[in-house]
């Protein structure tokens, strides 16, 4: 059961593409993939051809599915068709389609398997999202895994299908067929560079940041953040004295402010309370300095 033929995608304008094998082996960690043989024998442009009707298939909506979650949902695979046929792949991207080549002369099928430039727009996936400088992840969610191999490479193998025969595109190294679908240049990757563009952005901010941190213009220390947000949040540009000092010179020169404020007001009390006090009587004195009798 782990093999069927000639399973039928059935296309909206009409056309079916029939898998020739599809392969169920959960327990080799591929719940799905789709086969294609080729004998040497078609041209490069018709299993190009291929995996865009597979890649169009993949794409279709299921039954009732809402269009506006499906483009807000990370690669949208609960919502397509595809979905309703097989297992979830475990992986980034549709189900894996595999060509696999047999027949002819060692050079003729090495030179089929190059499929790479004309087959790039289905498997190659695209640039994440909002990323930058930095991020060389491949966001692969909506993109077909595909990979190459010859019959007769399985076969000299002594590990057979299970060993390093296989050949993704995109890609130079052969390999097992987990390692061939597996995708470390996706969304572990971005995950990790992502990160780490985020510790730069952020040091590099701080950087300029404290590039932008005023000085004390009384004893040149650098302002805590503290007393940076305190003038900062006065609305107003900086100019008065008060704004050029930091927070211990700020309050040294507050409190010298306020001793000076004291000193003037007691100052002005004492001359108000001078000016409202009667100038004092003179006594009436005789002649001889002596107060007259009555």
């Amino acid at each position: 059961m782990s093999w069927q033929t000639e399973i039928a995608h059935r296309l909206p304008y009409g056309y079916i593409k029939y898998a020739d094998l599809t392969m169920r082996a959960p327990d080799a960690s591929v719940p799905a993939m789709l086969l294609e043989v080729d004998r040497v024998t078609e041209p490069v442009d018709e299993l190009v051809d291929k995996l865009r009707r597979y890649t169009e298939w993949f794409e279709l909506l299921a039954p009732k599915a809402d269009a506006i979650k499906e483009k807000a949902a990370r690669g949208g695979h609960g919502f397509r068709l595809w979905s309703r046929l097989y297992p979830a792949t475990g992986r980034e991207g549709y189900v894996p389609v595999a060509f696999v080549f047999t027949g002819k002369t060692a050079a003729q099928r090495e030179s089929r398997m190059r499929l790479e430039q004309a087959a790039r727009p289905y498997f190659a996936g695209a640039p994440y999202p909002g990323s930058g400088a930095g991020i060389t992840a491949v966001d692969c969610h909506r993109a077909v895994p595909m990979v190459v191999t010859e019959l007769e490479r399985i076969t000299a193998d002594p590990a057979g299908a299970a060993g390093k025969v296989w050949r993704r595109l995109g890609r130079d190294e052969w390999q097992t067929l987990c390692e061939a679908l597996d995708n470390p240049d996706g969304d572990r990757l971005y995950v990790v560079q992502w990160e780490r563009a985020r510790r730069r952005k952020a040091e590099r901010e701080a950087a300029e940041r404290e590039a932008r941190r005023p000085v004390c213009t009384s004893c040149g220390v650098k302002f805590i953040d503290d007393r940076w947000d305190a003038v900062r949040g006065r609305g107003r540009s900086w100019g008065s004295e008060s704004d050029g000092l930091g927070g211990p010179c700020a309050d040294a020169a507050s409190a010298r402010a306020e001793a000076e404020r004291l000193a003037r007001r007691q100052a002005e009390e004492a001359a108000a309370r001078a000016a409202a006090e009667p100038p004092a009587t003179a006594r009436s004195r005789g002649v001889f300095g002596v107060g007259r009798r009555r």
